[in-house]
């Protein structure tokens, strides 16, 4: 039996499960990685966007009613989903990027959903997943999930430790995203942190090969990235197309209005559930609606 050669491409994913920008990059990121499919490593690295040691708001409800307005603003740029309500700004990214992480080890697909469950707390839900319990129980009915490892890993040295990895790592940014030029609701320049560094604007990909790399940064159409890709490894990128509504609905499970319309093609199936949100539908495959938050009050899931 061959194996298969090894990975020419790294992308690094430069992330929070938290971020607005990230969320509403997800279309096109579904996209990318579809058209990448395993002919690359495709790694996230979570940055905290939220961070343990940030002020607390002096006035906690204000701060939950400018926040709610600067999502309203991103999300009218990536029409992505927002909540209705937003309880509060999140108090720290810890908990859900050490869920995030701990779900990779339980491979790639389970680790797509629990993130993704991840992100839908803050933007759907709008209660984000910021402490532990939150976290772990958005997980909840992932498919092949084996929540008892899931809580094990999360609050286990070697996860905690890959994230502080991930968030120094994300604070060593390549020189050229330091200064990035407009044209973009989001053109993700570095930021600058509060110790007089940088870390990398959320999204950030980075495309590695061999010695070479490329950076795209912030908000970015899908050719940007299909770009940068066939620049350090021409011919990678095989754009495999819309799926049949049926078919994409089946693999995502979860589907904003953006996504349907870039991932699927077709008659909508009937059998979607739609969850209304502040800016448009998410769509739901039925089993994910059996024992997706949305639907399903935590007192019913046992919670």
């Amino acid at each position: 039996m061959t194996r298969p050669p090894a990975a020419v491409l790294e992308v690094v994913e430069y992330t929070d499960p938290l971020c607005p920008w990230a969320w509403g990059s997800e279309p096109v990121f579904r996209k990318l990685r579809a058209a990448l499919a395993d002919r690359v490593r495709w790694r996230r690295a979570y940055a905290i966007l939220f961070d343990h040691d940030d002020d607390p708001a002096p006035d906690p409800a204000a701060e939950t009613a400018w926040y709610s307005r600067y999502v309203a603003e991103i999300s009218a740029h990536t029409e992505a989903p927002r909540a209705v309500r937003l309880d509060r700004v999140a108090a720290s990214s810890w908990p859900a990027s050490l869920v995030a992480k701990a779900a990779e080890l339980q491979g790639a697909e389970v680790a797509e959903r629990v993130l993704r469950r991840l992100r839908e707390t803050a933007f759907v839900l709008g209660e984000p997943a910021d402490t532990t319990a939150l976290a772990l129980s958005a997980a909840r009915g992932v498919p092949g999930l084996d929540p008892r490892r899931l809580a094990a890993d999360a609050a286990s040295e070697d996860v905690l430790e890959r994230v502080r990895a991930d968030r120094a790592e994300a604070r060593r940014p390549v020189p050229e995203v330091l200064s990035v030029q407009g044209g973009s609701a989001h053109p993700g320049a570095a930021k600058e942190t509060d110790d007089g560094g940088h870390r990398y604007a959320l999204p950030t990909l980075l495309f590695r090969a061999g010695a070479e790399h490329r950076a795209v940064p912030g908000r970015r159409p899908y050719e940007a990235y299909a770009a940068a890709v066939d620049e350090l490894c021409p011919g990678l990128v095989k754009d495999p197309g819309p799926l049949p509504s049926a078919v994409a609905l089946e693999r995502h499970r979860s589907l904003t209005e953006p996504e349907r319309r870039l991932l699927a093609e077709g008659t909508w199936p009937p059998y979607a559930v739609r969850i209304d949100t502040g800016n448009g539908p998410l769509w739901l495959h039925p089993q994910e609606a059996a024992v997706h938050p949305a639907v399903i009050p935590q007192a019913d899931a046992g919670l």
